[in-house]
């Protein structure tokens, strides 16, 4: 709807995981340096944790479409389960044929991971969304890992999960699969301001956009407080609030209409919560702490600052 007025191919900020936007943090970069290091040396089972909106599904969708053609993928995003609905979706996944029972299927399993981890080939069980198992189907999960020859792993396994995985993985029922755990790690949010500015920038990019400047920077500081450098949450802010400014004619978008948005689906920050409509709107001072803010926005946009100073506000001294 928005995308014509502002220059753009498609909608930049949709909130499926679509690889083509992916933004590599330094947290990114290091998920994906494990994922690789872990599927290609076979060190059998890989934890990916982080909150929610960070960018796990999109990471993995991203991963997965790089693999080489000669990797064999099962990708389990319904964590919703029971034992024997797991190993149909691995079964069907993994091509496992002439099975009608749980031991037949593991005898199959086995010798097709055998035959291909002969041939050098790598078989990769990724499992999204892992929080949400059941302990009888981790424990299932260990006893797939058993599959291995005597100097790696046969069946690369990866859970990825928001936090609460730790929290699951840390029972003491399930003290043999975290043991066998061999590399961890964790996707964090944007981590500044400025991080937030190259995030939308780059899927303004990746939206056909040849004018990035469509946010001012009083508005990417408040998306960034709003969103606590969530990445869905962002996404979220940015979409509607190009809809807002496409339906105002507003050709940038300015801290007002991140701010009414914001409001629209309580994502104000805390520190705004529970202030009377139009109280805080009455100046931009907080956007900055101080006035050497608007300094700081000046250097970066090269003189250019649209934050105005505000009038002194007399306070009324009691007696």
């Amino acid at each position: 709807m928005y995308a014509e007025f502002y220059g753009l191919r498609e909608l930049p900020f949709a909130l499926t995981p679509d690889p083509r936007f992916i933004y590599f943090t330094p947290s990114h970069t290091e998920v994906m340096a494990n994922l690789h290091y872990g599927i290609e040396s076979g060190k059998g089972l890989v934890v990916v944790t982080g909150e929610v909106g960070t960018g796990k599904t999109t990471i993995l969708r991203w991963m997965m479409q790089r693999l080489d053609r000669t990797v064999l993928v099962a990708y389990i995003f319904n964590p919703r389960l029971s034992v024997p609905e797991f190993y149909q979706h691995v079964a069907a996944l993994l091509d496992v044929q002439k099975w009608e029972t749980k031991s037949e299927l593991l005898m199959e399993l086995g010798r097709g991971l055998e035959s291909r981890h002969s041939r050098g080939l790598r078989t990769v069980l990724i499992i999204d969304e892992a929080q949400g198992l059941s302990p009888h189907v981790l424990e299932e999960i260990r006893l797939l890992s058993n599959f291995e020859s005597d100097t790696a792993k046969q069946l690369q396994i990866v859970l990825t999960g928001q936090p609460e995985l730790r929290d699951v993985l840390n029972d003491p029922d399930l003290r043999q699969l975290k043991q066998r755990i061999a590399l961890r790690c964790v996707i964090k949010p944007l981590p500044s301001i400025e991080e937030t500015e190259r995030y939308i920038t780059s899927r303004l990019l990746v939206a056909g956009a040849e004018r990035t400047a469509i946010f001012s920077p009083a508005a990417i500081d408040y998306i960034f407080r709003c969103s606590d450098g969530i990445p869905r949450s962002i996404n979220n802010l940015c979409d509607n609030a190009l809809l807002a400014g496409y339906a105002a004619g507003e050709a940038t978008i300015g801290r007002s209409i991140v701010e009414e948005v914001a409001d629209t689906f309580d994502m104000l920050p805390r520190s705004d919560r529970g202030m009377q409509p139009g109280e805080e709107r009455e100046g931009p001072a907080k956007i900055f702490s101080s006035a050497s803010g608007s300094d700081i926005w000046a250097k970066e946009t090269g003189g250019e600052n649209e934050t105005e100073t505000p009038s002194p506000v007399p306070v009324e001294q009691g007696h």
